[in-house]
């Protein structure tokens, strides 16, 4: 094996977990909005994090940005359903 074929496995290594760490965080957000809906907002074990009021500040966010806005919402989207 030469260095450049252990350098594309390390980065094929490394780009595997990040995948699946993105994978695990949004299923925890999922898991954190369907908490707060049940519960009505106060979950036990997400201390003073609210996990609704935080994305509804990133997309009041991204509103006021107007067109740069959509264009950061289209990026993550393309990001997050890459295969």
């Amino acid at each position: 094996m030469d260095s450049k074929e252990v350098d594309m496995d390390i980065l094929k290594s490394v780009g595997g977990w990040a995948k699946q760490l993105t994978e695990v965080g949004i299923s925890v957000i999922a898991l954190g909005v369907v908490l707060e809906v049940l519960f009505g907002g106060a979950v036990p074990f997400l201390g003073d994090f609210q996990v609704v009021d935080n994305i509804m500040a990133i997309l009041g966010g991204l509103s006021n940005e107007g067109l740069l806005g959509l264009i950061g919402v289209w990026i993550l989207y393309h990001v997050f359903n890459k295969k």
